[in-house]
């Protein structure tokens, strides 16, 4: 039984939390905040307000930080240092030189290291992925990417508020974006980017070249109270892939339409999309990869160094 200790219950820590609960073979222990109203709801879990003592009292195999932005290399690393795996929220940094810090410090540990890009566990995702690489509806032409929300105000200390401690909308919402691009399509070829920035508002509209196809992205925090919505178009030579609000769906050549969260319809054979939960999927490839002693290389250090350098040039 592999023993979990969570640092930071924000908002990210929803999904986490339970998502350890209900996976087997493991054991969440420890929760860890400066804020110990925040731990309330877990009274059958340890709770620590100091992380020191979480590492001095509790023999951790796992520590899943789920702390603001820039708290992330320096935390991962002192944990890592202790001979503990650690599964880190995205982004890893702001600074393109901490990829490095915290892989090395894996190695050196001999500790296995993750920054936890859920979109690359998203079937959605996944599925566009596959057809892309199966060439199945024939080449990708265009793509279309949406990530909008409110402005943030919930954030602990305002951090989110700090463009120098959150990185704003480039690294809160863009970066899921971009990083599953350059996951399934590798670094684009050229970059265009437009950007709106207020002090309580940001957004940008970035189009990327990969050279036989583009994919443009928008994404945002808004003054007003605009609802959260994430969606995705995809043009391939033979179909439509659309997740935009109505399940996803393939809209083929020749007047054919496929859901893959209903039943499908027409004669396709198609194979429904098998429903589960990002968060219990990252997270339990994971585990696997410290109980197998593999590496948790679906997510790479030289794509998070190329997210790192086009977000910083936006």
């Amino acid at each position: 039984m592999l023993k979990v200790g969570l640092i930071g219950v924000g908002g990210i820590s929803g999904a986490h939390i339970p998502a350890w609960l209900n996976l087997g073979g493991v054991e969440l222990v420890a929760l860890c905040d400066i804020r110990p109203e925040q731990m309330e709801k877990y009274p059958d879990i340890k709770h620590y307000t100091d992380f020191d003592d979480m590492l001095a009292n509790e023999e951790l195999d796992i520590l899943d930080i789920c702390l603001p932005t820039y708290l992330h290399a320096d935390y991962s690393i002192k944990a890592m240092e202790k001979g503990i795996n650690v599964l880190c929220e995205k982004p890893v940094s702001l600074k393109r030189e901490d990829v490095k810090r915290v892989y090395d410090a894996a190695e050196k540990n001999n500790v296995k290291f993750m920054v936890a890009h859920v979109i690359r566990f998203w079937r959605e995702y996944e599925f566009v992925k596959s057809v892309y690489e199966s060439g199945k509806y024939g080449k990708l032409l265009s793509g279309r990417m949406v990530r909008l929300s409110a402005f943030p105000g919930w954030s602990w200390d305002n951090w989110m508020r700090d463009e120098k401690r959150s990185g704003f909308v480039p690294y809160d919402l863009h970066i899921h974006d971009l990083d599953y691009m350059v996951y399934a399509f590798g670094a684009p070829k050229d970059v265009k980017s437009y950007r709106s920035k207020m002090p309580d508002q940001d957004y940008i509209n970035v189009t990327y070249d990969f050279g036989d196809f583009f994919i443009n992205a928008e994404s945002s925090w808004y003054a007003s109270p605009y609802p959260f919505t994430a969606q995705f178009r995809f043009q391939f030579e033979d179909a439509i892939i659309s997740n935009e609000g109505q399940g996803l769906k393939i809209y083929e050549r020749g007047g054919n339409t496929v859901s893959l969260d209903e039943a499908a319809t027409g004669d396709t054979g198609e194979i429904n999309l098998p429903k589960s939960g990002a968060y219990a999927e990252e997270i339990a490839y994971f585990v696997d990869s410290v109980k197998e002693n593999t590496p948790a290389s679906k997510v790479k250090p030289e794509e998070l160094e190329t997210v790192i350098d086009i977000l910083n040039s936006l």
